[in-house]
């Protein structure tokens, strides 16, 4: 079906998935789509923009947006990648509010909840993880959400495994507006080769690096040439930190963490993009770049 043409009973719209730093928001929507567009660790605060994932199903294109991890921070940089979250409350016309079965209750979950009062649509609370914890301790979980706000629909899956998750994408065509496919069926998602290659190499620093070092980095695309005669892609890109110590940490003695961060990035970038890579990394210092909102600004970070 081509893009804008509707089928009788056809489904489509936006769907946002909201959760607390780490809750496997990321890991859902790769899950989803069958393919890894949201780079994911094991540290919190991975995901800083709003990713698009586009899901093609016969009876419907739904919309997803992976978000940045919503909690309490005085962070510039953190409170911005809030607001983009919570910004999505009225952009969609579903909320998905993931929490994880083996820690339900928490702070941040709480802070949530409170946010949700903005949100005039339709609330699933998904819960995650679900392999990690028996099944007597489930219908807990449900019942103590169920009496916190009237959610739409309560829906255990794990994101990792894919339980539960059929069961999500027929629960969310039941509720989408019928309209016909926003995109073209060959799209995954809205972003940007060059955006793409930026946050695979961001999650190798994730990914090798340790305490401050991840979230003091940003990483700017410099320049993007494809030699098409031999099947080549350039690619420069500047990972930009708030100190000369930390500059020290991200090259290592020799070049060697630098190298590493590379080497695993080319090679996932070249099975993205189905071209060889060569790929130039060098690092820069701008002081408190998370504090100034110039810089903010002029990384994408709103």
């Amino acid at each position: 079906m081509s893009e804008g043409e509707k089928k009788q009973g056809f489904k489509s719209g936006f769907v946002s998935i909201i959760g607390r730093p780490n809750a496997g928001k990321s890991t859902l929507l790769n899950l989803l789509l069958g393919q890894k567009i949201a780079i994911i660790s094991d540290k919190p605060q991975t995901t800083r923009n709003r990713i698009l994932g586009i899901k093609n199903h016969p009876g419907g294109q739904i919309l997803f947006l992976d978000t940045p991890g919503i909690h309490q921070s005085r962070s510039k940089l953190n409170q911005a990648m809030v607001r983009v979250a919570l910004a999505t409350y009225n952009e969609v016309d579903v909320v998905c509010f993931l929490i994880e079965a083996d820690r339900p209750h928490n702070e941040e979950n709480d802070f949530i909840l409170k946010t949700l009062n903005q949100a005039k649509k339709p609330v699933f609370l998904l819960i995650n993880k679900i392999d990690l914890i028996s099944k007597g301790d489930l219908l807990p979980i449900m019942e103590h959400y169920s009496r916190l706000r009237p959610f739409e629909q309560i829906i255990p899956i794990s994101a990792l495994r894919g339980d539960g998750v059929e069961i999500l994408v027929a629960e969310l065509l039941k509720i989408l507006p019928e309209g016909p496919s926003l995109f073209p069926e060959d799209m995954i998602t809205d972003l940007s080769e060059r955006f793409l290659t930026a946050e695979m190499i961001r999650e190798k620093i994730f990914r090798l690096t340790r305490e401050e070092i991840p979230y003091a980095t940003a990483v700017v695309i410099e320049d993007f040439k494809e030699q098409e005669e031999k099947n080549l892609i350039v690619i420069k890109a500047a990972i930009q930190v708030e100190r000369e110590t930390q500059k020290g940490i991200l090259i290592g003695g020799k070049g060697r963490m630098l190298k590493e961060i590379g080497r695993l990035a080319r090679e996932e970038i070249e099975a993205l993009l189905g071209a060889k890579v060569f790929l130039e990394l060098w690092v820069k210092v701008e002081k408190n770049w998370r504090e100034d909102p110039r810089a903010l600004r002029r990384l994408g970070y709103n």
